[in-house]
């Protein structure tokens, strides 16, 4: 058995350089062009699946739809879950990486980047709408989750618990 690992192609926020995190923005064209490229080396190198995981955030969907129809592989079952997203950045979502780096030094940014058991901070205030900004709540496809299981920010530690079960 095989585990492969796919991150998503460049996100429209990864072109603008913004802290994305649950924000639920779409590939760029260049991503989208990363996602075919991905699917046709995994293809040539001969891996193929039988089952797909992935978040319930639409640049990862993609990635893997465009993927798997590269591959021929769209018949597999694929699994969402809010605990494949990406790391929750908490206040410094929509931020500009740079912008924020100069406001709290190069220093901190690198901290709550990089860090495993220090997270950003977590949002001025939290609503329903703050919290499902990655529109998890329209999300029919994917399993929903329990509303006092999403966090408002995470670091590396909390996130790597996600895991625990899948």
């Amino acid at each position: 058995m095989k585990l492969v690992f796919l991150r998503h192609g460049q996100s429209t926020w990864n072109m603008e350089n913004k802290f994305t995190g649950w924000t639920d923005v779409d590939l760029s064209d260049h991503g989208v062009r990363e996602a075919h490229d991905a699917g046709k080396v995994l293809k040539s190198e001969g891996y193929s699946f039988d089952v797909a995981y992935t978040s319930v955030l639409k640049r990862a969907i993609r990635t893997l739809w465009i993927v798997l129809e590269e591959m021929d592989l769209m018949w597999i079952p694929v699994h969402c879950s809010w605990k494949l997203n990406e790391r929750h950045y908490g206040v410094l979502q929509g931020l500009n990486k740079q912008a924020t780096a100069e406001k709290y030094g190069d220093e901190q940014v690198h901290i709550w980047r990089r860090s495993y058991d220090i997270q950003p901070p977590p949002p001025i205030v939290v609503t329903p709408d703050s919290i499902h900004a990655m529109r998890i709540s329209t999300r029919t496809i994917c399993p929903q989750p329990n509303p006092s299981k999403i966090p408002s920010t995470e670091y590396f530690h909390i996130g790597s618990r996600h895991f625990y079960p899948l």
